[in-house]
């Protein structure tokens, strides 16, 4: 299952209190203060996993607290300092405080860190100050999560458009296919392998008109192709409910223009699926002459065309890769001044 939002509470945890203690012998009948500090307390931070995703294991656990620091002791004893709490979320993981709804860490990366609520300090003891105080107390914040899925590309279309079908049949993931509409119900992400090569897709619920708007729950589906690399729309070319291929394809691209512009920016592929029923290549050809794109004709039933189809995707993600990269190369020369 699929989690993609949840709400947690966090809290460092307490610094430990200083110790009052006199040190008194035969030569020190009046004692001499020799309490030590106490421990700070473990903060808590969130960790980025590349093994994780979804946010289910912060459904039904909420409230997360670092450990509290030791109190000190005579003899100028420190406490210990409280375990920090390391909770680990899938990459992609927006991290935003709820009192402001500011972001308080995009993490894009695996193995990024951030400390989200941080422990309190321990209090001194009396070998420092007299009287001794007490520990700290540590920040509490509640945090909104909102996972956004990271894959090299994503499968969109409307409902019964084949997207199922068709990652199920390039890959290990096997989602919900049935003969009728919005039967995958989240994202669904699968591994293609590509001779020696191998991308992430991601599966995306079937939109519908008004998805960018929040209908059918469409803004919370597309936000996960916001870190798609490049967009796959696959079409049924011959539609069960007698609707127009084209119409259908055009009204779908609408969405993603009222959504977000650099989505609708995003590279295509356009497939055009179900070719093995009857019809499919007469609709195909009244298709073609209406798209400025090439359009990839498959069968995920019977395998046509479906090899040439993963070798026009991965040469858009290759692309995008080798973009990105040469941005990347020409702002560290630019921030550089062009210096060794």
């Amino acid at each position: 299952m699929l989690i993609d939002q949840a709400k947690i509470y966090v809290s460092g945890g307490k610094g430990g209190d200083g110790c009052r203690s006199l040190f008194k012998d035969l030569f020190h009948r009046r004692g001499i203060p020799d309490g030590g500090d106490g421990g700070r307390g473990g903060d808590v931070i969130i960790r980025s996993d590349e093994n994780l995703n979804t946010l289910l294991n912060f459904r039904y656990n909420q409230h997360h607290s670092a450990a509290k620091g030791e109190h000190g002791g005579s003899t100028r004893k420190f406490g210990k300092n409280g375990k920090d709490l390391v909770l680990k979320v899938p990459v992609g993981t927006i991290i935003r405080n709820a009192e402001d709804n500011l972001i308080m860490r995009d993490m894009v990366f695996a193995g990024e860190e951030v400390i989200v609520s941080k422990g309190g300090a321990g209090g001194l003891g009396s070998a420092k100050v007299v009287p001794a105080t007490q520990g700290k107390e540590p920040e509490t914040k509640t945090l909104l999560l909102e996972l956004k899925l990271a894959s090299d590309a994503g499968l969109i279309g409307l409902p019964n458009a084949g997207k199922s079908t068709l990652i199920s049949k390039i890959s290990k993931s096997h989602s919900k296919i049935a003969p009728y509409p919005f039967t995958t119900k989240e994202p669904k992400l699968g591994v293609v392998k590509f001779f020696d090569n191998t991308f992430v897709v991601a599966d995306m619920p079937g939109l519908i008109e008004g998805a960018h708007a929040g209908r059918g729950l469409g803004d919370r589906f597309l936000r996960h192709i916001e870190r798609t690399r490049v967009l796959v729309h696959v079409v049924d070319i011959v539609p069960l409910d007698g609707s127009d291929p084209l119409e259908n394809y055009l009204k779908l691209e609408k969405e993603l223009k009222l959504y977000n512009q650099e989505v609708y920016a995003k590279p295509r592929v356009l497939a055009a699926s179900k070719m093995d029923i009857s019809g499919a290549d007469e609709n195909l050809e009244k298709f073609k002459k209406s798209v400025d794109i090439k359009v990839w004709a498959i069968s995920a039933v019977t395998g046509k065309g479906i090899k040439e189809l993963m070798g026009a995707i991965y040469g858009e993600i290759k692309n995008v890769k080798k973009k990105t990269e040469e941005n990347n190369d020409q702002n560290w020369y630019a921030g550089s001044d062009g210096q060794e």
